[in-house]
């Protein structure tokens, strides 16, 4: 389950963040928190099962429109589909609004695409 970010799991997000390859330094892991805690266009969720096991970071860029920025699952829980869990349960919040990767996460996000496009395909037979 999608849930949105408290401060009480700061830690436990910044040790999934820190997976993703552009926040291994601590400087630039710390700002990235700031910008998802005070920002209000940035909003960072976690992935809930028994215990919490991804976090996926959103931009609102427009009105209509927004940037996945950040997708990281703990490596431990990896290849089961949570990341693509998230994406699904992103776009299903945000029904309403175009929901676009960054360079980032723009390669898994195709794959998600085409997964789900695949079992579209594979279901209408």
């Amino acid at each position: 389950m999608l849930i949105r970010y408290k401060k009480a799991f700061e830690k436990i997000a910044m040790g999934l963040l820190s997976f993703m390859p552009n926040e291994k330094e601590i400087k630039k892991l710390q700002q990235t928190m700031k910008q998802y805690e005070t920002d209000d266009q940035w909003q960072l969720f976690l992935w809930k099962e028994e215990d919490i096991t991804g976090l996926l970071g959103v931009q609102f860029i427009d009105e209509v429109t927004l940037q996945i920025q950040h997708i990281s699952v703990n490596p431990s829980h990896r290849h089961q589909g949570i990341g693509k869990r998230m994406v699904c349960a992103v776009r299903d919040l945000y029904q309403d609004k175009q929901v676009l990767p960054n360079a980032e996460t723009a390669g898994f996000v195709e794959r998600c695409d085409t997964v789900r496009f695949t079992q579209t395909e594979k279901g209408s037979d």
